[in-house]
């Protein structure tokens, strides 16, 4: 029974249903006493077709988009029993749109894909200058620092971020990851990220990567 209604949220998320028919096979299974990790793991199986699909140019953005709503309305509904739970998370990113842009679509997608992938996110929001990712690298002391940035005229935020950052002596205890729009490799590798992702699907492989985990 469990197992059933564990692949019905799977193939739910895969398919991109409507993100109240996922909720409600959700709740459906919190009411049967399912583990929320075995939960969550569903949703990033379902997670994972879409992905797959949307890179072999199957699914499009607004499938992502649809994908990432979902998983992040599970996670919000489960986070009280997560936190409950004893699994280690895989690490714990920071997060945030720089200063200057107001995007977060992005940001929410790479969000929910890593909290889907067991890690832990505290999400610093948009417009975040530079001495917010300081402050949250100390209080936090996160394994990765993830930067969004949309408009071409706020890329160089994540420069100044990552400067902030070694002035403070903490770019070395941080894992870097940029990602938007405008962002290439070649301008990751100019300002000294450590990893880029073109999507919210590759966030997770980057993240993976660079905190030693099996990337498949």
């Amino acid at each position: 029974m469990s197992e059933d209604l564990l692949n019905e949220i799977s193939t739910s998320v895969a398919e991109c249903r409507e993100v109240s028919y996922t909720l409600q096979l959700v709740q459906k299974a919190i009411e049967s006493n399912i583990d929320p990790l075995k939960i969550m793991d569903a949703v990033r199986k379902g997670l994972d077709v879409v992905g797959e699909k949307y890179e072999k140019m199957e699914y499009f953005l607004m499938d992502l988009v649809l994908a990432g709503t979902t998983a992040s309305e599970v996670l919000r509904l489960i986070k009280p029993l997560l936190m409950k739970a004893t699994s280690k998370p895989k690490g714990k990113v920071v997060i945030g749109t720089v200063a200057g842009d107001m995007h977060d679509i992005g940001k929410n997608l790479v969000i929910a894909m890593l909290s889907s992938a067991g890690y832990e996110v505290i999400d610093l929001g948009i417009d975040v200058p530079a001495r917010k990712f300081v402050e949250a690298v100390i209080n936090e002391r996160p394994d990765i620092v993830a930067m969004s940035a949309l408009l071409t005229i706020t890329l160089d935020e994540q420069r100044k971020t990552i400067e902030a950052l070694k002035n403070a002596g903490l770019r070395d205890k941080v894992k870097i990851m940029v990602g938007g729009r405008p962002v290439t490799p070649e301008f990751a590798r100019e300002i000294g990220a450590d990893g880029y992702g073109k999507d919210a699907v590759e966030a997770v492989k980057i993240a993976d990567m660079l905190l030693g985990y099996k990337v498949s």
